[in-house]
């Protein structure tokens, strides 16, 4: 390696979405994806990524990114044992903050580890960051996108950069929509209901193609899944983040989760419930009132969307 680039650790796995109170031990996938926009700061360093195993494919041939380690024990006892001039920890999860504050670093950003609470507390630059995830008053009045506090975590200003994805289809589009209809299972309430992808569908008939999603174990073959369309309809989920990188248009439909989270993109826009609630965006994994406002999102709305968006 050469001396003269900085050594660059960021820790992404997934379990704790950066910006949500939610702690789980699965992958949240779109939220590791979704993180690379911080590696434009680093294009010129060494940068070595700890994520989960699930998401390594996400990460592969990522152009600023010289080292991928999957988060096991000999990935921690390596990492406790090598010195670094920049350790972003992105995870709120306190086993992995206490992993940060036993490694070597010049200086330490995102979230640490309090040995007097348990918890995860924010190094300098983060503390907005920890209220907006752990506080949903503040949460509401959030008017930053995902990127601009990711970049204000690092003391950075956020210009508009993207996601960086590394994995290149090499098939060629072939549907005018793609139905992305699965989501994470860090909030299962972002899913548009089963039978409204079926009524949408109807609705349809033969004025566009239609593929469902496939391929949800296998992420080379969602990958190419995605590019094979032309136009994606999709909750908040991973497939969202793969859309917009892969180049498509992406009709996302939202309610529980914030819009305002999302980076403001040329391909990028939303469909919402006609609700008047004051708790949407709740970001909860139940609906307190037994009413989930996906389901007020209609086929109808979804597809005048499509046709004002017309596929090309």
């Amino acid at each position: 390696m050469d001396k003269q680039r900085r050594k660059i650790l960021i820790i992404k796995l997934g379990y704790s979405e950066t910006l949500i109170p939610e702690i789980g031990n699965r992958c949240s996938l779109g939220d590791v994806l979704r993180s690379t926009v911080v590696l434009h700061l680093f294009k010129d360093d060494h940068v070595t990524w700890l994520t989960d195993i699930a998401a390594v494919p996400l990460l592969m041939e990522n152009p600023y990114i010289d080292r991928i380690l999957p988060f096991d024990l000999l990935s921690v006892l390596q990492l406790e044992e090598e010195r670094y001039d920049k350790v972003i920890n992105l995870e709120k999860v306190p086993g992995i903050c206490a992993l940060v504050n036993r490694i070597s670093a010049w200086s330490h950003f995102g979230f640490r580890f309090d040995q007097e609470t348990g918890t995860a507390e924010a190094f300098e630059h983060s503390h907005e960051a920890l209220a907006v995830a752990t506080r949903g008053d503040i949460k509401k009045l959030n008017i930053k996108c995902w990127a601009e506090v990711l970049y204000d975590m690092l003391g950075a200003k956020w210009n508009g950069e993207d996601l960086i994805l590394g994995y290149r289809p090499g098939n060629e589009p072939e549907f005018d929509l793609g139905f992305n209809t699965n989501v994470g299972p860090l909030l299962p309430l972002k899913a548009w209901p089963e039978d409204h992808w079926r009524q949408l569908e109807k609705r349809i008939g033969g004025s566009y193609s239609v593929t469902y999603q496939q391929h949800l174990h296998n992420l080379i073959g969602y990958m190419d899944w995605i590019n094979s369309c032309k136009m994606l309809i999709t909750s908040d989920s991973l497939g969202l983040y793969l859309g917009i990188a892969l180049g498509k248009k992406v009709l996302a439909l939202f309610g529980p989760s914030s819009e305002i989270d999302q980076s403001p993109h040329p391909n990028l826009r939303f469909v919402k419930p006609p609700l008047d609630r004051e708790c949407i965006p709740c970001q909860k994994k139940e609906c307190e009132l037994n009413d989930p406002c996906m389901a007020y999102i209609t086929p109808e709305q979804v597809l005048a969307a499509i046709d004002d968006w017309r596929v090309e």
